[in-house]
């Protein structure tokens, strides 16, 4: 997928396109290609929530390891 979209903006347009979806009035001839992108768009907030996650990990092993080498200082 090509999309450069941040994260707020990804669950923003999953949010309108939940609203086409569920509206009574839903254009059957979009409806596919609405499906599709909602699951992209999917896809790239679990991307970015999965490399969010391993950031934050790295940051507090990190700081766990600097922790430790104070106190052998110590």
């Amino acid at each position: 997928m090509a999309d450069d979209i941040g994260y707020t903006a990804a669950m923003r347009e999953l949010e309108e396109i939940l609203a086409q979806i569920e509206a009574d009035d839903v254009d059957v001839d979009l409806l596919s290609a609405r499906v599709t992108r909602a699951a992209e768009l999917i896809r790239l907030c679990r991307e970015r929530i999965h490399a969010t996650r391993i950031e934050v990990e790295e940051i507090v092993a990190g700081l766990e390891d600097a922790d430790e080498q104070a106190e052998r200082r110590q």
